[in-house]
């Protein structure tokens, strides 16, 4: 399920970061109730090891002014931010808080909420086109030969985003369902040429992809990634997707 937040920036509040993931992170954690928000930062839903938080946001949308001397940027006609969760009650408890105080604050910038509206995308078939909202991550993390680790990103086109793309999805099903992940594996075929957007997340320098995509496999891994997002880091602000339909006349719609 989708939420879709307009919101309006106090013309008197100080310009964001434009490194600004974070910041609606910690604000989609202050909307939630206190014992769900401990509950989903701590223990999240597990498979194995891993443990996922099964939401992923884009960027924040609309005309910007950019100020690359200070690193910040404003919103003066509006911005638009879109949660993606497969957890109903997560997304019905944090827009219920948005619109009960009616303000977010990113930092220290006070938005107004002025709209809120849901949508429920479905991955009908096994094939499937997104856009993607917010810079889609996939990597590894590797052994240097004289000792160390280092992180290794991945674009759409290449073999090994796609294997671990199926295998994140795998697990995020495994996770929130509880149940075996669904045999076969994700196909994934970019659609424009992939732009690099290399952005810093708490300090940590964080490398994504955007284009259209086009997906092919199991449905029910397909509608995880229009639910929980498209690769890592999606409660970090990447891989947020939205279905793009196509129209008899040949036109796509978001």
């Amino acid at each position: 399920m989708y939420a879709y937040i307009k919101l309006r920036m106090d013309p008197s509040s100080p310009a964001i970061p434009i490194h600004y993931n974070y910041l609606i992170q910690s604000a989609v954690y202050a909307a939630l109730p206190e014992d769900m928000a401990v509950r989903l930062h701590d223990d999240g839903f597990k498979s194995g090891k891993r443990n996922f938080k099964m939401f992923a946001f884009s960027r924040l949308l609309g005309r910007f002014s950019l100020d690359r001397t200070a690193g910040t940027i404003t919103f003066p006609e509006g911005v638009s931010l879109v949660i993606s969760s497969p957890d109903t009650g997560f997304l019905l408890a944090l827009i219920n808080n948005l619109l009960t105080k009616s303000t977010v604050r990113l930092g220290q910038s006070l938005f107004y909420v002025e709209e809120v509206r849901f949508d429920e995308q479905k991955a009908e078939a096994e094939v499937l086109t997104v856009r993607t909202l917010s810079p889609v991550v996939v990597y590894s993390t590797l052994l240097r030969p004289e000792g160390g680790k280092y992180t290794c990103y991945y674009q759409p086109g290449e073999r090994e985003f796609d294997r671990l793309i199926t295998t994140n999805l795998a697990k995020k099903y495994e996770a929130f369902h509880g149940l075996r992940p669904p045999e076969g594996e994700i196909k994934v075929q970019p659609l424009d040429r992939p732009r690099l957007h290399v952005t810093t997340y708490k300090g940590t320098v964080v490398k994504g992809y955007t284009c259209r995509l086009k997906l092919s496999g199991p449905r029910e891994l397909l509608q995880m990634a229009l639910d929980a997002g498209l690769g890592g880091k999606g409660s970090q602000g990447y891989g947020c997707v939205g279905k793009i339909e196509r129209l008899k006349a040949g036109k796509t719609k978001p």
